[in-house]
């Protein structure tokens, strides 16, 4: 078993990450850009080291939580990257959400270095991370996947498998978000259309979440969203802007419409326009209600 894990990226999913792994006994080796952030670890028993390459121990296992595609890109090639010296036989388990095309790439380099590359994005937000009941989604080289299972399972409350192309987790990522987003868009339009008749929005959001929509989405996000909380952000809109351009180029590269993911866009687009990229991406139900006047 895989006892000492290199671990980059301590922002609000990464850091309660990292603490379960260490709970669970593992010894990390952690690095974060703004190296602050990473004192909290250190208090608790991680190494924290100064650059990227330290992190690693060659042919073992490295787990990396960060924004977006450029951000792991630099991880692994960028200057002091880890691609060069995770060595053979050593694992990158990507947990963000990036893009398919950015899964194929290292997945090629990593093959070149006798490595393996696993994309295992989650669905959660950080409380989830906090409470270990994160949805891995995982994809990759079959024996890789066995040899981190233990690792995810410190993380999270179910793994799905989606085969040994790592990009194929990404999609379903990408394609729950749509998901997630769409839901707020439709529960945003219906608390509008109540509160334009007469009807408080709260108790449209009370009814459809005990009955025919009661599931943590509709329960979580529907309050939050007939309240009109959007603060503090669980999910930063400007991710949530990420994630849609993501989803946008995928579509268009693939030939396959989505109209509504082109207005969950044009939602989100609008809302950084209007300074909002750091309130929660449930604030892209402002504009329903801006459409309508309130």
């Amino acid at each position: 078993m895989d006892k000492t894990i290199g671990f980059i990226g301590l922002g609000n999913m990464g850091a309660p990450m990292a603490r379960n792994l260490l709970r669970a006994g593992y010894k990390l080796r952690v690095y974060n850009r703004t190296s602050a952030k990473a004192q909290a670890l250190a208090d608790e028993g991680a190494e924290v080291v100064a650059t990227l390459r330290d992190v690693v121990e060659p042919g073992g296992i490295v787990v990396s939580m960060v924004a977006n595609d450029h951000a792991l890109d630099e991880v692994v090639l960028g200057e002091n990257g880890i691609g060069e010296v995770l060595g053979a036989g050593g694992i990158h388990v990507s947990m963000s959400t990036v893009s398919p095309q950015i899964a194929q790439k290292l997945t090629t380099y990593y093959r070149r270095q006798d490595a393996i590359y696993l994309a295992a994005p989650v669905f959660g937000r950080p409380e989830a991370a906090a409470a270990k009941m994160l949805w891995i989604c995982l994809a990759g080289d079959a024996g890789a996947k066995e040899r981190v299972r233990p690792v995810l399972k410190a993380l999270g409350q179910q793994i799905f498998d989606f085969g040994e192309k790592p990009e194929a987790a990404n999609v379903v990522k990408l394609a729950g978000n749509f998901l997630m987003g769409a839901a707020i868009e439709a529960m945003a339009e219906a608390f509008t259309f109540a509160e334009q008749n007469g009807v408080a929005r709260e108790a449209v959001a009370d009814v459809v979440s005990q009955t025919f929509l009661a599931c943590p989405l509709y329960q979580n996000f529907g309050k939050a969203i007939a309240a009109r909380h959007y603060q503090p952000a669980g999910f930063k809109l400007s991710l949530g802007l990420k994630d849609m351009n993501l989803l946008t180029d995928v579509a268009a590269t693939s030939l396959t419409p989505m109209p509504l993911g082109d207005l969950l866009h044009e939602r989100l687009l609008s809302a950084m326009a209007k300074g909002r990229a750091d309130m929660d991406w449930t604030a892209l139900a402002m504009g329903a209600s801006e459409d309508a006047g309130r």
